[in-house]
């Protein structure tokens, strides 16, 4: 790093704004290909989601294969090292899911990437973008340390919110007509009592949330999936907003309105679980004043929650609050427009591609205001591919963008919008970067051939071919 009259300068190969699941992935892709690579988020630790308690969606498809690999399999084996891997488990309503503990999960992150040399800017908000004809130069980088200028040919905006690249001058689409999915807040209760819990499904399945798409269901009876839950173990089980049990508590005011309670495992040392239910809806969450004033509300519902918890169901009785996301979760704000766009034909079509860098799995899911949610499985239990055009701003060529900002229309972005698709996202445009930089080509993305982007994905442990 030098220093000059206008603050300091750090040059790097490649830099990657945003440090959640994609932002991570990214970094550690280009860094271990032997770019240079900066990281920059404006939080105090690495990580985003991953660190909520919220178990990755989208890494392994209805039927139970895994369809995301490379940079993400490396973080979960490091998790396991670290003994804080769950594991890929069937929620029995639409999907499978990837559990593990998130304490563990902000060591195996900081720890990867550490171990492949990416230089770390943390606490540091991008306050300008310097561009000229279609081309990033710079970020200005404002921190305690005063104004940092990270100067590179290549740029990933894995900021979620698109920041980089609007910035940069790229045109976006944003909500649907001033509608937001909910914000939320994830939290984590200790204490569990799993066998009670599973046996209160058992006895009550019509408070739960069960085989909602046939992939899942396979002909099988209420009763049968509640029995294949208790033979799985965990407890993976989701409370629905009109069932029996909730609705009656949102009737009486006991509950806020909510379409779901969202019961995972995080560790069964702790017999801990993280609980998906807070919600505040039609939040612009680039409209910081807003998003900050929604923290309360939220606040207010985690604690209305753990007491209907503890109070309604069996199993919460003698647990309690073990840990509070340190960020509220963003579920829509920017699309990036960009040279092809998702579809929700696509995905729900299971549509597989040439151009494909990776791969997504969930169900199309729409949260709403109150107890709203549209959920729409990918046919067959399968998997759709992502197009590495979705990555590519139009009018920006030495910038990728990955993870929630990607270019999609809004019932796919319901879909790409979780953690598995951002993480693979995030593990193709971190590794075209370093392609790019290594040969010394064009700090051009559209100049890498798709083709040779994937072989050098599949060699590097990404799934790309040979799911449904």
């Amino acid at each position: 790093m030098s220093e000059g009259q206008g603050g300091a300068t750090l040059a790097a190969d490649v830099v990657v704004l945003g440090a959640g699941a994609a932002g991570v992935c990214a970094a550690i892709a280009a860094a271990r290909e032997g770019a240079r690579t900066v990281l920059i988020d404006a939080g105090p630790m690495p990580g985003g989601e991953l660190l909520t308690g919220m178990a990755i969606d989208g890494a392994v498809n209805g039927r139970g294969e895994w369809v995301v690999g490379g940079v993400a399999r490396e973080l979960l084996d490091e998790c396991r090292r670290l003994g804080g891997y769950i594991g890929a488990l069937n929620d029995w309503r639409l999907i499978h899911y990837v559990c593990y503990d998130p304490e563990v999960m902000k060591l195996a992150v900081a720890g990867l990437l550490a171990r492949h040399g990416v230089t770390l800017l943390l606490h540091s908000f991008v306050h300008r973008v310097q561009a000229e004809g279609g081309r990033v130069q710079a970020l200005d980088v404002l921190n305690k340390s005063g104004n940092t200028r990270v100067a590179a040919p290549l740029f990933i905006d894995a900021s979620g919110d698109g920041d980089l690249a609007v910035m940069a001058g790229a045109g976006y689409d944003s909500g649907a007509g001033g509608q937001f999915q909910p914000v939320s807040i994830m939290f984590r209760m200790a204490g569990v009592d799993t066998p009670r819990l599973l046996q209160f499904v058992r006895e009550a399945p019509q408070h739960f949330a069960l085989g909602e798409s046939e992939a899942i269901r396979g002909g099988r009876t209420d009763a049968q999936i509640a029995q294949a839950i208790i033979e799985q173990g965990h407890p993976t089980v989701f409370l629905k907003g009109d069932g029996p049990l909730l609705a009656q508590a949102i009737d009486s005011g006991e509950m806020y309105p909510t379409a779901l309670i969202m019961i995972q495992p995080t560790s069964t040392q702790r017999r801990e679980v993280c609980l998906n239910t807070t919600r505040v809806a039609n939040i612009d969450a680039t409209r910081t004043q807003d998003l900050s004033a929604a923290l309360g509300p939220l606040a207010s519902q985690v604690e209305t929650c753990l007491s209907f918890m503890q109070r309604r169901v069996p199993g919460f009785e003698q647990a309690g609050l073990s840990g509070l996301a340190p960020r509220i979760g963003i579920r829509e704000t920017r699309r990036i427009r960009s040279d092809q766009v998702l579809t929700e034909t696509d995905v729900l079509r299971a549509r597989k591609r040439d151009d494909g860098i990776g791969k997504g799995s969930h169900h199309v899911d729409i949260h709403q205001d109150g107890i709203g949610q549209v959920r729409i499985p990918v046919d067959d239990g399968g998997s759709y591919d992502i197009p590495w055009g979705c990555l590519l701003p139009r009018g920006l060529s030495n910038v990728a963008v990955a993870g929630r900002c990607v270019s999609a229309d809004r019932p796919a972005h319901g879909s790409v919008r979780v953690m598995g698709p951002c993480m693979a996202m995030g593990h193709a445009t971190g590794l075209a970067a370093a392609m790019l930089h290594a040969e010394g080509a064009t700090a051009d993305f559209r100049a890498l051939p798709v083709a040779r982007l994937r072989e050098r994905l599949r060699a590097a442990g990404a799934i790309l071919d040979g799911t449904h």
